[in-house]
Parts: C-alpha cells; structure tokens; sequence
C-alpha cells in the first residue's frame, strides 16, 4: 500500500519507456483498446482524482477549451479515472468534453502506467503522459489544472 502515493510498488513510466498496451472502458462502456488509439496519433493520456470535483473539472475544461488546436495536431485524449463509466458519461456531457474518458474502476490502467494512488485509497494521482507511437515522450507528475492544455501544447511543439 502507498500512503501519500508513497511506497508504491508499481514503476512509474517514464519518457523513453513502452506505452502500456491494456483494454479499458470508456464513458459509453465500449473497450478502448489503447494501442489502437496510439495509432491514429499522439496521445495524451492524463490521470485525474475524481469527477466532476473542482481541480480535474477545470483540467478536462482547459483541455476542452483548446481542443480545437491540439486536435489541429492530431492529438487524441484520453482522460482516466478510477469512476464508473456512468460518471464518466455525465462528467463528459455535463461539460461537453470532445474527448474519451476511460472508467478505470480496478485501477489497472493507472498500475500499467504507474500512477500511485492517493492515500492508497481508489483515486489515481494527478499525472499525464503523452504517446507517441508505442513510446512515452512526455510525462507531467503534476499537472497544472487550469493550465494543462498549454504545457501539453508546448510538449507537442519541442516534439517537431
């Protein structure tokens, strides 16, 4: 057990390693198969605590509000969670993200990447990676909420 995301024994991922290959559910409860959605493009796959909670609402809004011109670069999103698929669905809706959130309620998704928990209770730290190819390339510990979609962008702009 982790306590302050502490003393995990999952490796964190970090730039230059294998991008995990894994199957998880989106807010619709398809199966999103990651290595599929590497293939279209880079990936931003981004961690949050929980749901429609202040801090991972203004870090989806910020992604949302530049979607247009991260989506000009061909990224796709992918944001994860331990929440069901049902609040994953009224967390998109309710504020209109164009992009998939994945239900990752066995916490598997997070261990493959090595996302610690928080106070190892079921809520993933607050971390993101960007994939390109089958390699991370990018990786943030810790996201600002507000300002995330700006320090993916300027990650995808020393990529070029």
């Amino acid at each position: 057990m982790s306590f302050f995301g502490f003393g995990s024994k999952v490796k964190a991922l970090e730039v230059g390693d294998q991008a995990p290959v894994i199957v998880a559910a989106d807010q619709n409860g398809a199966e999103i198969r990651l290595a599929d959605v590497y293939a279209k493009g880079p990936t931003l796959v981004y961690f949050y605590p929980k749901a429609d909670t202040p801090g991972c609402t203004a870090q989806a809004c910020s992604l949302r509000d530049s979607f247009a011109n991260l989506s000009a670069e061909n990224l796709q999103i992918l944001g994860v969670s331990r929440d069901s698929s049902a609040s994953q669905k009224k967390f998109q809706e309710k504020y209109k993200l164009p992009f998939t959130l994945l239900a990752d309620l066995d916490g598997k998704v997070a261990e493959a990447f090595g996302v610690p928990s928080i106070l190892g209770m079921p809520v993933s730290r607050r971390q993101s990676y960007l994939v390109k190819g089958d390699k991370v390339v990018w990786k943030s510990a810790s996201a600002k909420t507000g300002d995330h979609a700006a320090e993916v962008q300027a990650a995808l702009d020393a990529l070029k």
